[in-house]
This record gives structure tokens, C-alpha cells and sequence, in this order.
């Protein structure tokens, strides 16, 4: 039988045949593209022609297109519909990856050819280009030994497998956390739209009655801000905070204390003081410092308004306050306080026609662009849309494709991928897609948005537009292949649409009655802006805060973090318990927290220790869960320029497509950022944004 994925695929734009594949064919296409890429670089490296650019870094850009193909699609399976049979691929083959990366990045051959490359006359991307590669081999550790190579390569590995491992673990316990309630009495104030989901997800589930409330994937579950019964709300927060913390099958602690140790050993093997350090190498930041400074300058302000929210809120309640009661009370005072009823305004923000006439209406006023769903293209999984995106002109751009609802075989949380990215080198146009975990509503009932799923939808968007606006020469700069810090900031900035008069006006419509949001009911969105900026904030820098006290651990036993605020731009290590090999990490969560200054019992991080996937699972965010605010320090000094601007327009759009979303990594990221704002960011408009003056 032949493999689909071994030829480029006839279907617009090159998306996958997913119709066509079965799991051996991912298998197959891997690991054959993982021998072609070695045999070309391989080739590369062993060209007796004097090295030069198009024969070395083009040759390296064009090479792996197997490898280019089969990994996006089966990486897309992994995160998306993870079979039991994709999770067993998952588990073989991330350590074979992690291997071929360590055969291009440790290759000496290679590396001795792009040092030869004289980059006098060659265009600035294709001169960074250069650049960028003999950066990657030198932070890869092309300059150890041999021993210290064979280490390095034992260490990439471990890492791989452990971290397959926990991602595969904390999506078992999302769904073994789910809630099955059989006493209908009990689900009282939980909207009807959101009890037919649970039901059928009871039924999906195999259980003959009840309602089954499933889990996202932070601390936080939206059901806890509606459910009156206080019982059921501790039952599911208390689930909720236990994941892969609790002996039994999806224990995750002795993972992440792996994780953690060989991280260390890493960071030191390379020549830094902790994997904090060495993460920071290659992103906007300019150092761990300056990280640890901003931080410590955010704790105490969010701390006092976290505080200052929970005596209002325990004024309401009428009781003492416990975790989770927070969200309840906290809807109830915006309701008395700012007339403001979140659930309420569900029946206003339809899916479809969010889509539709929202993120798809503001790309349009902004960019030009027009989407036209394609009903004969399939993704991965019946609920996958496809929809063609067309440039201003007319000419194609992509595909953007749309998951919305949750599912078991799906990890939790909300994300942007690119089964193909744009690169003119390649001749390639982008297909993107976003992933949100929206419960499923039952056959022919509408989905409708929570706030903040509708804040996610115009988020992830905001990724997607990075991905399908890239206009670059070579794929190792497209899209979103930025700096970390900085690849939220344009998601981030699409955010400032959600509810922008224009926009909300032409979407935000009764799906029942078509009526449109009252205007008034945007005037006090905006009135009750800060309410729960308090607890928003410590959640998210107790997170942070978590993630570089983890990173912070050193090989020899110290610890890089600082001891209190105060001490944030220290950089002496500390012995002692801090430092030495935890036994215990939720011991080790608590006690981290208490240094950093952002222990607040009512409020844990938003991810805790068992279910952080952002730093365990693959580690794209470990040691750099605070570049959320970094970007947000540049997306609101943008949104106040598009303010400034006349709001949304084409000409503001044109100018954000052309000096920021199209420009990927082709330049320095921050020179980008000058190039369209005309001087540096300034952090003002993040403090004001969030109450933190």
C-alpha cells in the first residue's frame, strides 16, 4: 500500500490527505523522513565544493521534506485525536526526533560549513539566516566534547521520553478528573445549554444517567462560577487542583523531579548556571534578571488587589472563603456591583457566528481578507472545519482550520499549530490550525461562548493571522517561529477585537431572538474592566513563579532562585533545602511560592505542578512561562497605537501585517516591534491594564 504522505499532497494548498492515513502511515513517513534529512545533511556536509551559501544554508532549508510533511500531521494527531494507537507512536518515536535534531545540531561537519560562509553581499534575511544556524549549534552544544555531546544527546532523550510521558498522563487525569453528578438538584445554576453537554457527555462517556462535568485544563473550571451547590463546587476544584498529584497511574511527581534534575544537568553541561539561564538565551528578554525584576515589581501590586478582592468577596459570600467559592462570589459581585452577568451573555456569542462575523469580519476590515469554508476538504476528525483564506487581491493565501470541541483523544487547553508553513524558498503557503476545547453542545443545538472562551477564540486567531500573514524567504523564519516572549503578542493584540463597538455590534446577537447585545452591556464590561484583575494576575505570576523556581534548581545542589522579591536580580546560588533534590515537589510548589511572595491560599498558580503541560510536556514554555506578560508589555502599548490610530482600519492593518505579522524571525523581533511603533515599548499601558499602579 502506498503511503500518502511520501509524495506532496494534491490537495489544495497541500493539506494532509488525513482521509487516507492510517497510524502505520505516520509511523512509516517519520522515520523514513528521518533517514532522508540525515542522508541530505549528510550530503551537505560532505560537498568538497568550498561552502557557501546556496550550496549550505538554501541546501539545509530545502532538505527534509518528508521529515517537513509527516511530522506537522502526526504532531497534529498527538495533541488533537490521540488515539491509543497515536500515543503509542507518540511514546517510540519523540525520542527518535529528539535524536535526529541532536544529529544536525552536534554535527561538527555541518557546523564547520556554515562558520565558512562569507555573508558579505547576501540580503539581511538570508545573512541572519546564517547567523540564527550558527547560533542554534552553538546554544545545541556543538562546542563540547565528545563526551560532553554523548551526554547531551542521553539527556535530549530521556527528556523526550519523560516528557511524552507526563503530557500522556496529565491528558488521562484531565478526563479521570471529570465529575459525574447524578442528582440534577445539585447542578442548580448551571445553564441549560452547558447541562445538555454534560449529558451527553455522560452518554458519550458510557454512563447510562447523570451529567458529566469535564475539566479544562488550569486550575480554574468555568462551572464553578455558576454552580450554587458549594458541595459539588469543592468536590470539583479540590479534583481539579489533585491532578497527577495523588498516587496511582497518572502521578506525574517523580517525572517532573526527572525533568527537573536533567534540565540542571543540561544547563550546566552548557555552561550555565541554571536552565532559566540557558532558556533565556534566545528570546527578546536580555536576561533572567531583567525577567525576575519585572516580576518582583508586579507580585506585591497584584498580591494587595488579590487581597482587597477577597474581603469584598467574603463580604458577599456572608461565610469565610474558600477556594472555591471565589468564582461564585466573584460573578455575583460583578452582577451587584457592576450589573454584570457573564453567563447571561452567553446566548450573544453563538460559535458560528462568532467566527463568521466577528474574527473573520475584523481580518477583513484589518488585512482584506475573506474566508470561505471548504466543505469538500477534511481535517483530522469530523469536527474539524476548513475554511480558504484570500488576500486582499483575491489570490490564495492558506487554509485555516478550525477544532473547536472538546474531546477525550484531545489534551486540554487552547493552541495554534501550522500543518504547513509559508516559505518562498519552498513555494509554500501556510495551512494553519486552532485548537480550542469548547464543550460540545448536543446535534443541532448551538455552541455558545463563556467570556473567556470568546476572549481564547479571537486569541488563538490572533496566532493564526502570525501564521497565514508570513511573507519569508526561508521556513525556519516563518510565521510563528519567533522568540517565545514574543510569540504571544500578536495573539494577545487580536484580543483588543472581542470587543471592540465595530466588531461585537455585527456578532454579538441573540442566537435565539437575532436581538443584539445592548449596548449598555458593553459600557459596563468596561466599567467592571478591572474586577478580578487581582486574582487574574496572581494566578497567572504565581504560574510564572512556579515554572523558574523549577528552573531555577542547579546541578550542584543550589538553587538560582532568589529567597524573597527583595533579592530578585541576585544570582547567588543558596543551599539547603531550596536547592537539593526534591523529595516533594508539592512541598517544593508551596515553598517556592512563599519566597516568591505570591502565596495566597485562596488563589493557586494557574497551573500547578501536576498539570503545568506548558513547562513538562515537550517544554516549549519550561523556565518561560512568564513571556506571556513580557509580550503583553508590547501588546499594550499596540493596542493603544491602534487607538491612537483610528481603531480598525486597513491602513492600521496593512501597517501591522507589513512590519510585524509578516516579518516571522526574518528580522530581530524588537526591531520589528520599532519599525512599526516608531520607539520601544513602554509598560505604562500594562500596568494601567491591569490595576497594577
Amino acid at each position: 500500500m502506498v503511503n500518502p504522505l511520501r509524495s506532496p499532497s494534491t490537495l489544495p494548498y497541500g493539506l494532509p490527505p488525513f482521509g487516507e492515513l492510517a497510524d502505520e502511515h505516520y509511523a512509516e513517513a517519520v522515520r523514513e523522513g528521518l533517514a532522508q534529512h540525515l542522508a541530505e545533511i549528510e550530503a551537505i556536509a560532505a560537498d568538497p565544493a568550498p561552502a557557501d551559501f546556496e550550496n549550505t544554508a538554501a541546501a539545509v532549508e530545502r532538505s527534509g521534506q518528508l521529515l517537513a510533511r509527516a511530522v506537522p500531521a502526526f504532531m497534529t494527531l498527538v495533541s488533537s485525536h490521540a488515539t491509543e494507537g497515536i500515543r503509542a507512536l507518540e511514546t517510540e518515536l519523540m525520542p527518535e526526533l529528539s535524536a535526529h535534531e541532536d544529529a544536525i545540531h552536534l554535527h561538527r561537519g555541518l557546523y564547520e560549513r556554515f562558520a565558512a560562509i562569507g555573508t558579505t553581499g547576501l540580503d539581511a534575511e538570508s545573512a541572519r539566516l546564517v547567523d540564527e544556524w550558527l547560533a542554534a549549534f552553538r546554544r545545541s552544544g556543538i562546542d563540547l566534547d565528545d563526551a560532553g555531546q554523548t551526554r547531551l544527546r542521553e539527556i535530549n532523550g530521556e527528556l523526550a521520553r519523560l516528557g511524552t510521558e507526563y503530557g500522556q498522563r496529565v491528558a488521562r487525569a484531565v478526563n479521570d478528573a471529570a465529575v459525574l453528578v447524578t442528582d440534577e438538584a445539585q447542578l442548580a445554576g448551571m445553564p441549560d445549554d452547558d447541562r445538555a453537554a454534560a449529558a451527553e457527555a455522560a452518554r458519550a462517556a458510557g454512563h447510562a444517567s447523570g451529567w458529566l462535568l469535564t475539566f479544562i485544563q488550569p486550575t480554574g473550571q468555568p462551572l464553578l462560577s455558576v454552580l450554587e451547590d458549594r458541595r459539588l463546587r469543592r468536590r470539583i476544584f479540590e479534583a481539579s487542583i489533585a491532578r497527577g498529584s495523588e498516587p496511582g497511574e497518572t502521578d506525574v511527581r517523580e517525572l517532573v523531579v526527572a525533568m527537573a534534575a536533567l534540565r540542571a544537568e543540561k544547563a550546566a553541561l552548557l555552561g550555565f548556571a541554571d536552565f532559566a539561564e540557558l532558556a533565556v538565551e534566545d528570546q527578546t528578554a536580555p536576561s533572567i534578571a531583567a525577567v525576575r525584576d519585572m516580576l518582583a515589581r508586579l507580585v506585591p501590586a497584584a498580591v494587595r488587589n488579590a487581597r482587597a478582592e477577597a474581603e469584598r468577596l467574603a463580604a458577599e459570600a456572608g461565610h469565610a472563603l474558600e477556594p472555591w467559592d471565589w468564582a461564585f462570589f466573584s460573578a455575583r459581585v460583578r452582577r451587584a456591583d457592576y450589573a454584570v452577568d457573564e453567563s447571561a451573555l452567553r446566548p450573544y456569542f453563538e460559535l458560528d457566528r462568532v467566527l463568521r462575523d466577528g474574527v473573520f469580519f475584523a481580518a477583513g476590515r484589518l488585512y482584506g481578507l475573506r474566508f470561505e469554508e471548504r466543505t469538500d476538504l477534511a481535517g483530522y476528525h469530523p469536527d474539524v472545519r476548513v475554511w480558504e483564506v484570500f488576500d486582499a487581491d483575491g489570490s490564495g493565501l492558506g487554509l485555516f482550520l478550525g477544532d473547536y470541541f472538546a474531546r477525550p483523544t484531545k489534551r486540554g487547553g487552547a493552541w495554534m499549530n501550522s500543518l504547513l508553513e509559508q516559505s518562498r524558498l519552498l513555494g509554500h503557503r501556510p495551512v494553519v490550525v486552532n485548537n480550542l476545547n469548547v464543550p460540545k453542545p448536543p446535534a443541532g443545538e448551538p455552541a455558545l461562548l463563556t467570556l473567556d472562551e470568546l476572549r481564547t477564540v479571537f486569541h488563538e486567531f490572533g496566532h493564526a493571522m502570525h501564521g497565514l500573514l508570513s511573507d519569508v524567504q526561508y521556513p525556519r523564519f516563518s510565521g510563528t517561529n519567533v522568540p517565545r516572549d514574543f510569540v504571544e503578542y500578536p495573539s494577545q493584540v487580536n484580543e483588543m477585537w472581542m470587543l471592540w463597538p465595530e466588531v461585537v455590534a455585527n456578532y454579538a446577537r441573540h442566537h435565539a431572538t437575532g436581538e443584539p447585545l445592548p449596548a449598555e452591556e458593553l459600557e459596563r464590561l468596561e466599567a467592571a474592566r478591572l474586577w478580578g484583575e487581582g486574582f487574574a494576575t496572581t494566578e497567572y505570576l504565581g504560574a510564572a513563579l512556579l515554572d523558574l523556581a523549577w528552573h531555577s534548581l542547579r546541578a550542584d545542589g543550589g538553587s538560582g532562585r532568589p529567597e524573597s522579591p527583595e533579592d530578585a536580580e541576585g544570582t547567588e546560588g543558596t543551599e539547603g533545602p531550596a536547592g537539593a533534590a526534591v523529595a516533594d515537589p508539592i512541598a517544593f510548589e508551596a515553598a517556592a511560592l512563599g519566597e516568591a511572595g505570591i502565596a495566597v491560599d485562596l488563589i493557586p498558580p494557574r497551573y500547578r505542578t501536576g498539570y503545568f503541560q506548558h513547562i513538562f510536556a515537550g517544554g516549549w514554555y519550561a523556565a518561560g512561562y512568564w513571556s506571556y506578560i513580557w509580550s503583553e508589555v508590547l501588546d499594550a502599548d499596540t493596542v493603544e497605537w491602534f487607538r491612537e490610530s483610528g481603531g480598525l482600519t486597513r491602513a492600521n492593518g496593512d501597517t501591522f501585517r507589513a512590519e510585524l505579522l509578516s516579518r516571522g524571525y526574518s528580522r530581530d523581533p524588537l526591531e520589528s516591534f520599532r519599525a512599526f511603533r516608531g520607539r520601544d515599548a513602554e509598560v505604562d499601558h500594562l500596568i494601567a491594564r491591569r490595576g497594577l499602579a
